[in-house]
């Protein structure tokens, strides 16, 4: 798979499959866009910047999505046991507090973002500053990701290519990590 997206940087279709991931991410799909960005950069880095800002976009509007998810379903969300109105205005209170510090935190971290996103529908976080959040965040992220893969450049190579076993688990418990500590949260 690894090969596969190193080929992928230098095909027509690398920037739109990295787009469908980064907008899949912010609303249903399990795996960050990351995964395929690092190896785009290394792949061709004089593209660096263009493949970070075409992730930010595709991660911002796919949580616009997500969001729609959270707001539009709520009926079916209250089917689910251990959800209750009561759950949904304590969730609204907090995000009206706190919700652009949650989202932004959720922006820049392995916590899988979709569930700040629905949840962000849910609670009907006010869009302006829901959209400002994961924008900031998202493009932070998304851009040091980028920076720090051109920084290293080829010289990341042999590191990725003898490890990139160890660094999909890690990723793995990561993914795992940020869907513990979210539950823990609630």
């Amino acid at each position: 798979m690894y090969d596969w997206v190193l080929k992928l940087a230098h095909s027509r279709n690398a920037t739109l499959s990295l787009f469908g991931i980064s907008f899949a991410e912010s609303s249903f799909f399990p795996i960050p866009p990351d995964v395929m960005l690092a190896p785009l950069c290394l792949g061709n880095r004089k593209r660096w910047g263009w493949f970070a800002a075409v992730t930010t976009a595709g991660s911002v509007l796919g949580a616009i999505l997500g969001y729609a998810i959270g707001y539009g379903f709520l009926d079916i969300a209250l089917m689910i046991p251990g959800i209750n109105q009561e759950k949904i205005n304590w969730l609204a209170n907090e995000f009206k507090e706190r919700g652009q510090m949650w989202v932004f935190i959720a922006a820049l971290t392995p916590i899988p973002f979709k569930l700040l996103t629905i949840t962000s529908g849910v609670a009907k976080m006010n869009l302006g500053v829901f959209l400002l959040a994961c924008l900031v965040g998202r493009s932070i992220r998304f851009f040091a990701v980028a920076a720090i893969i051109w920084a290293i450049g080829p010289r990341a190579m042999p590191l990725i290519d003898k490890y990139f076993n160890w660094l999909c688990l890690a990723f793995v418990v990561l993914l795992l990590g940020g869907f513990y500590a979210m539950k823990m949260v609630h």
